[in-house]
């Protein structure tokens, strides 16, 4: 292969590689389309990277009912991937101190740990999400954003329940697979954040491809009626 042609092949599995960071689960049409590319050339370029052991692919979960037809597959990067994009470093040690405080101070020690290592970057997020108003989707979107820049790679979006907040990348990942007080206290972050309880519903710490949270849909008040509010919290 000609040596422009092998950098060129390269350049592209590195975009690859950054759409799969940032999407999660991608069908390769999917990844065809957002790249400009054919749907032989993207699979040239998967087919590459499953020998590689970059990627690995799996039927898309349909939920509700589908049509004829096998599922398309989806195809999401492989942890050793994800280790070469920076994610997880120094998990080797921050595993290691984490058991020893768990074993020498327990649980709520790691707990109180983890609470105070997303505290630093919730000051941030609140800040950065300072005119993003009081609506919890509008908040969403503007968390998104600032977890974005703090390199989440994080995405939000409505749907019919609500919303939804995506991060595509976790830094502490192999670290939370064993101790998920991390993803607990940066659940509670969202929550704090947004202005509403949310939901976790999938971890990238549990092998899923995307860390999901849900936002459920603000109820409204019906034309009217007046509807109070009553704090609970005090």
């Amino acid at each position: 292969m000609p040596a422009g042609s092998a950098v060129a092949d390269l350049s592209t599995r590195d975009r690859v590689t950054q759409l799969l960071l940032e999407r999660g689960a991608t069908t390769a049409a999917q990844l065809g389309s957002a790249l400009g590319l054919s749907p032989a050339a993207i699979r040239r370029h998967l087919d590459a990277m499953l020998v590689d052991g970059d990627v690995t692919a799996r039927e898309q979960t349909v939920r509700g009912s589908r049509g004829r037809g096998r599922p398309a597959k989806v195809f999401v990067l492989t942890d050793a991937a994800r280790g070469r994009c920076g994610t997880h470093h120094y998990d080797n040690i921050a595993t290691a101190a984490l058991r020893w405080i768990a074993r020498n101070s327990g649980t709520k020690a790691v707990e109180a740990f983890a609470a105070d290592q997303v505290s630093a970057l919730e000051d941030r997020c609140r800040a950065a999400m300072e005119t993003a108003g009081d609506d919890p989707l509008a908040r969403a979107e503007a968390l998104a954003g600032a977890l974005t820049a703090e390199g989440y790679a994080a995405s939000a979006s409505t749907i019919a329940s609500g919303g939804q907040l995506c991060q595509h990348h976790c830094p502490v990942a192999h670290v939370a697979a064993e101790f998920p007080q991390l993803c607990e206290a940066e659940t509670a972050v969202i929550s704090r954040l947004v202005g509403t309880h949310v939901q976790r519903l999938a971890t990238i710490a549990h092998g899923d491809g995307v860390c999901t949270t849900h936002i459920p849909a603000q109820p409204r008040a019906q034309s009217g009626r007046t509807v109070t509010t009553v704090r609970t919290d005090r």
